[in-house]
């Protein structure tokens, strides 16, 4: 009898701590998503380093912080994109917003070219805040050994080396004045899944971005430089070929203003609200439903990609 007590006791007790754990983290959830108030994030700096601020959640993010009168230095490969994209900023905010453009292609430059050109573009500028954002995806899901050498060489290039030498390019000055913040933009594909299949080379890419902001997030948060990798999932861009027609899929728009309220704070987050639902969604499924779920949507979306790509070269 009193060993069915204890049992009893210690069941309860475990079961009481778990609800108040999930209690709390309930709280925490709607504080960040709703109640926490954004940094101030003039106070980083007068300029904002953006990459691939010609369209997507680049653009929009350029465009809210220009709101935030901080001035811009856009890095693009394309010089008429970029112009265009800095009079549409002037035509919206003024001329007390500066810009800065920056024409460079991620790749097909070395790593070091790219730092030697931010380094010279940035040279007498107070850049407080950089954003890692461009990015270069599969035009459709296929299979690895699918992928031509170009596109793959791009995806690692971009993705990844672009972002790392960009951020060594920038850091040095963020010491020298002990605060910074560099935000890189990751992607659901190796955080919120297990797994996903048929986008292989672009999810391996993501992961190292997460990984990397991890462990420079540890290397300089004592010198005041906030480093943060933020989980969007799906949002309508060109590189995505959706469009916002649910709450699931976010405007670049939507999702830029949820980023600007998080810039500053954790070293990985998932700002945008419906796709913290289904971060957590996610992860309470096992991860074999999860596989074969992802399997088998990604082969009906090659199957699509490639009769399309047929028709086209059929015209």
């Amino acid at each position: 009898m009193e060993f069915q007590q204890f049992f009893l006791v210690a069941v309860s007790t475990i079961g009481f701590i778990s609800l108040c754990k999930s209690f709390i983290n309930f709280l925490r959830w709607v504080w960040l998503m709703f109640l926490r108030p954004p940094k101030n994030l003039k106070e980083y700096g007068s300029w904002a380093l953006i990459t691939g601020p010609t369209d997507g959640i680049g653009k929009a993010l350029a465009f809210e912080m220009a709101s935030k009168d901080l001035n811009l230095v856009l890095v693009g490969r394309n010089p008429s994109k970029l112009e265009a994209t800095s009079n549409e900023i002037h035509e919206k905010y003024g001329e007390k917003i500066h810009t800065k453009n920056i024409a460079i292609d991620l790749a097909r430059f070395t790593g070091q070219e790219i730092a030697d050109a931010i380094e010279e573009g940035i040279k007498g500028l107070d850049v407080g805040i950089l954003v890692n954002n461009a990015g270069v995806a599969y035009p459709y899901a296929r299979f690895f050994h699918e992928v031509d050498l170009e596109l793959m060489e791009s995806i690692v290039k971009v993705n990844m080396e672009a972002a790392t030498w960009i951020t060594r390019a920038v850091l040095p000055a963020m010491l020298r004045k002990k605060k910074g913040a560099i935000v890189n933009i990751g992607s659901a594909s190796s955080e919120t899944l297990p797994s996903y299949p048929l986008y292989t080379v672009y999810a391996a890419s993501k992961a190292y971005i997460s990984m990397f902001s991890k462990c420079i997030s540890l290397e300089y948060k004592q010198q005041g430089i906030d480093i943060q990798c933020q989980i969007p999932s799906l949002v309508a861009t060109k590189m995505t070929k959706m469009k916002p027609t649910s709450f699931l899929i976010a405007s670049p728009e939507m999702y830029s203003k949820a980023s600007m309220r998080c810039i500053g704070y954790e070293h990985l987050c998932t700002p945008y609200l419906s796709h913290s639902v289904q971060w957590f969604i996610t992860n309470a499924l096992p991860d074999v439903l999860l596989n074969a779920i992802m399997l088998k949507y990604f082969i009906g979306m090659r199957k699509r990609g490639q009769l399309k790509e047929s028709r086209n070269k059929a015209i």
